[in-house]
C-alpha cells in the first residue's frame, strides 16, 4: 500500500477541503440565526430596517411552494422599492422557545454587568439592533394544537411543553403528573397541597366573606400572584369571578408561565428586581404569595412597597410562608422584621391562622400623617408619578393617596361586574367624560360582534381561549367579550395615554409595552391578536415593521387569528407578507359603517401548523 501521495494530488486534496469548509461555514452563517437576538454570535440571517430583504428558500414542511410567483413590493413604512423576501428562514429547533428580551444566552455573549442579588438578570434586557435576527419560531418536536379550555386547565400536551423537571422537583406538591403524553395539574401547589380551592376558600374564610368566596360580593376582582408556580391559585379563582395576573420568571423553575399560558391561565413574565413592574397605581384588590422565595426585607423593603404601590385603598396582602408559622429562630427574627416594617407602612394584620399571614393597606393618608418625622421608608416625593412604569426604577418609598382619594376612603369602584361598564373614577384623569366612556363601550360592542360574525366559519365556542389587544386604549374591545368563555391581556402602549389605570378599575388586566421590542410572553401563547392601527403608530417611530410581523407570529399559536384593523395601505403592506409568515387571509371587511376614522379596513389571518423537517422526523 502507499504511504504517500504526489505533490498534485496533495494540492488537489487541500483546495477540495478548503471549498468543502468554505461552503460548509456559509451555510452556518445563512442558516444559524435566530429572532430577536441568537446564541450564534454572527450576523442575521434576515436583517430589517433599511437594508434589503434577502430570498431565501423555504426550510419547512407545510409552507407554500410558490417559488415561481412574482414577489411584491415593500418596505417597513408601507410602500417602497425594496424586495419582498421568498420566505423567511427558521430558526434552529434549540429556539423553539426563544423570549428575545429575556434571553440569558444574550447577556452572557454581551457580558452584561448585571447584580444577579437583586434579580437584574431575570429583568428585560432587549438585543441591540446589529444583534436583531429575524426568522420564524418553529414548533416543538410532535408540537400539538392545544388543548381546549376548561379542559386545558387539568391537561396540556406534553410535547407542546416538553419539560418535566417541575413534576420531578415539585412531585410531593402536587403541582404537575406526567400521565403518557399529557402533563396533569392537580391543584396544588408549596403551600396548598390538597388543592387551590380549598386554599382559596380559607382565605376567604379568614377575611369573614359570605359563603368563604373571595371575590367578597364582587368587590375583590384583580389579583397580582407573585412567584405563581404553573399558576393553579389563579386558575381556581377564575370560577370565583376573580382574575389573577400570575407573575414569575424565568428562572430555575422554567416554564412555569408557559405552562400557565399553555393551560388557558392569564400570566405574565415578570420579575421584582429593580424597575416597576409593568402595572399602574391601585391596580390589584389582592397581593399573594405562596412561598415565593422573595427577600422582602431586603433594600428597605423595596419590593412590598412595590406591591403597596400596587394595591388599591384598603388592599390585601396573603402571605404563606413559613416565616408566617414556623418557630425556629432565623424564621422568628424575619417575622419581627417584616412585622416592624409594615407597621411602619401603616399596614396591619387583618388575619393570621396556620401558615398564613394577610396584611391589609391603610383606606387614607392619615396614618402616614401620625408617623413620627424621619420614620421610614419615607412617603414618595410630590413630583413622583406611581403610574409611570416603563423602564422605571423602583423607589423605596411609600405612595401616598391624593388628597381626594384619600377622603373618598376607597377605590369608588362598583361591584363585580357592573364596574366592567361604569365610568371609572379615574377617567377625569385624562379629562374624557361618562358619555365618551360610554359610546366607546357601545362602539367596541358592535364591532366584536362582526368580528366574531367574520370568525365564525372558522371557530368554534371553545376555539379561542387566550387574547391580547395590543393597543386597548380604554379595554372596551375586552369588555365586549364579556359573555365569551375568554381573557384577554390589554397592552396599551408605552409611549401613549396611560389608559392602563382604566382597564384595571373595570376588572381587566393587562400591561404596558413597547412594541418595538420583543413581547413578555413564550412563543406559542394567544390563540387571537387584535391589532387596531398599530402598525399606523409604528410608522411614527424608528423600529420595523417586519420585526413586529414577525414577533406576532412568534406569540401567536399555530392555527390562531390575528384581527388587523388599520388603513389600507397598511393592510395592503400585511397582505405582502401572508406567503413569506405561511399565514391565511380568511376575511376582509370595510368598517367605514361602525367607525369614526376614515378609511379603516379589519383584515382577519389564519396562522398555518407547520412543522421543521427535523420536527416531523421526530414524530414518525
Amino acid at each position: 500500500m502507499s504511504r504517500g501521495r504526489s505533490d498534485g494530488s496533495q494540492k488537489k486534496c487541500l483546495v477540495a477541503s478548503i471549498c468543502v469548509v468554505t461552503i460548509f461555514l456559509g451555510f452556518l452563517y445563512v442558516y444559524g440565526g435566530s429572532i430577536f437576538g441568537s446564541q450564534n454570535s454572527g450576523s442575521s440571517a434576515l436583517e430589517y430596517g433599511t437594508k434589503s430583504l434577502k430570498r431565501l428558500g423555504s426550510s419547512y414542511l407545510g409552507g407554500d411552494d410558490d417559488t415561481d410567483a412574482k414577489q411584491d413590493e415593500s418596505s417597513s413604512n408601507f410602500g417602497g422599492d425594496e424586495i419582498l423576501p421568498k420566505s423567511f428562514p427558521v430558526c434552529d429547533d434549540r429556539h423553539s422557545e426563544l423570549i428575545p428580551c429575556l434571553d440569558r444566552h444574550l447577556i452572557y455573549q454581551m457580558r452584561m454587568k448585571l447584580d444577579l442579588s437583586v434579580m437584574e438578570h431575570y429583568e428585560r434586557h432587549c438585543p441591540p439592533a446589529e444583534r436583531r435576527f429575524n426568522c420564524l419560531i418553529p414548533p416543538p418536536s410532535g408540537y400539538k394544537v392545544p388543548i381546549k379550555w376548561p379542559q386545558s386547565r387539568d391537561e396540556v400536551w406534553k410535547a407542546n411543553i416538553p419539560h418535566t423537571h417541575l413534576a420531578k422537583e415539585k412531585s410531593d406538591q402536587n403541582w404537575m403528573v406526567v400521565k403518557g403524553e399529557k402533563i396533569v395539574f392537580p391543584g396544588g401547589g408549596t403551600h396548598f397541597h390538597y388543592g387551590a380551592d380549598k386554599y382559596i376558600a380559607a382565605i376567604a374564610n379568614m377575611l369573614n366573606f359570605s359563603n368563604d368566596n373571595l371575590n367578597n360580593e364582587g368587590r375583590l376582582r384583580t389579583v397580582l400572584d407573585v412567584g405563581c408556580g404553573v399558576a393553579s391559585f389563579g386558575a381556581y379563582l377564575l370560577s370565583s369571578d376573580i382574575i389573577a395576573m400570575s407573575l414569575a420568571p424565568n428562572d430555575v423553575h422554567q416554564n412555569q408561565i408557559q405552562f400557565a399560558l399553555e393551560r388557558g391561565i392569564p400570566a405574565y413574565l415578570g420579575v421584582l428586581g429593580t424597575k416597576r413592574l409593568p402595572y399602574p397605581s391601585r391596580s390589584f384588590e389582592l397581593a399573594h404569595c405562596s412561598r415565593c422565595r422573595i427577600d422582602w426585607l431586603q433594600r428597605d423593603g423595596i419590593l412590598l412597597l412595590e406591591l403597596d404601590r400596587l394595591l388599591r385603598p384598603g388592599g390585601y396582602f396573603a402571605y404563606s410562608s413559613p416565616e408566617a408559622y414556623a418557630q425556629d429562630e432565623e424564621d422568628l427574627r424575619i417575622w419581627r422584621e417584616m412585622s416592624d416594617l409594615v407597621g411602619r407602612m401603616c399596614w396591619r394584620i387583618a388575619a393570621k391562622r396556620n401558615q398564613t399571614v394577610i396584611w391589609q393597606k391603610p383606606l387614607t393618608n392619615d396614618c402616614y400623617r401620625k408617623r413620627e418625622p424621619g420614620t421610614r421608608p419615607p412617603l414618595c416625593q410630590s413630583d413622583d408619578d406611581p403610574d409611570a412604569v416603563w423602564g422605571v426604577n423602583m423607589e423605596a418609598c411609600i405612595t401616598p393617596y391624593s388628597e381626594h382619594d384619600s377622603k373618598a376612603k376607597g377605590s369608588g369602584l362598583a361591584p363585580w361586574p357592573s364596574r366592567l361598564t361604569s365610568p371609572p373614577p379615574r377617567l377625569a384623569d385624562f379629562g374624557y367624560s361618562n358619555d365618551m366612556f360610554e359610546k366607546d363601550t357601545e362602539l367596541w360592542q358592535r364591532r366584536v360582534e362582526k368580528y366574531w360574525n367574520l370568525l365564525s366559519r372558522k371557530t368554534k365556542s371553545n376555539t379561542i381561549r387566550n387574547i391580547m389587544d395590543m393597543k386597548a386604549s380604554m379595554g372596551s374591545f375586552a369588555a365586549a367579550l364579556r359573555s365569551k368563555d375568554v381573557w384577554v391581556m390589554n397592552v396599551v402602549p408605552q409611549d401613549g395615554l396611560n389608559t392602563l389605570k382604566l382597564i384595571y378599575d373595570r376588572g381587566l388586566i393587562g400591561s404596558t409595552h413597547d412594541w418595538c421590542e420583543g413581547y413578555s410572553t413564550y412563543p406559542r401563547t394567544y390563540d387571537l391578536l387584535h391589532a387596531s392601527t398599530v402598525f399606523s403608530d409604528l410608522e411614527k417611530k424608528d423600529c420595523s415593521s417586519e420585526d413586529l410581523l414577525i414577533e406576532m407570529d412568534r406569540i401567536l399559536r399555530p392555527t390562531g387569528f390575528i384581527i388587523f384593523r388599520d388603513k389600507q395601505p397598511v393592510i395592503d403592506f400585511i397582505k405582502k407578507y401572508l406567503s413569506a409568515l405561511h399565514w391565511e387571509a380568511i376575511a376582509t371587511a370595510d368598517s367605514s359603517s361602525d367607525s369614526d376614522q376614515d378609511g379603516e379596513v379589519v383584515f382577519i389571518i389564519q396562522k398555518k401548523l407547520w412543522l421543521t423537517t427535523g420536527s416531523l422526523r421526530d414524530t414518525e
